[in-house]
This record gives C-alpha cells, structure tokens and sequence, in this order.
C-alpha cells in the first residue's frame, strides 16, 4: 500500500510540472489517503503484536 502511495504521489509531481492541475490534485488526494490508511494499518499491526507479547 505504501508503494501505491509513493506511485501516486510520482504522478502527481510528474503531472504538476508538466501543468496538469486537475491531475496533479487528484493524485496528491489518492496519495495521501493511502498513507494515511497503511499508517493506520502499521499502527494497528503493531498494537496486535504487542498485544500477543511477542518481541520485534
């Protein structure tokens, strides 16, 4: 999820220097929703770990 991510916010750079606003904008969105959901996911992850006691 964090590679889609990083793909998305390529092509909202790509597009924003090329000019493409519309584009650019709508990528950073997508972007930033799937950090912040592999974020969420990642913490969510590691409270279930520790939860199970077992070490990193």
């Amino acid at each position: 999820m964090l590679y889609w991510a990083l793909v998305f916010l390529v092509v909202a750079l790509i597009a924003g220097v090329f000019g493409f606003g519309g584009i650019a904008s709508a990528s950073a969105g997508i972007a930033q929703i799937l950090f912040f959901v592999f974020i969420v996911l990642f913490v969510i992850a590691m409270v279930a770990r520790a939860l199970r006691g077992k070490t990193p």
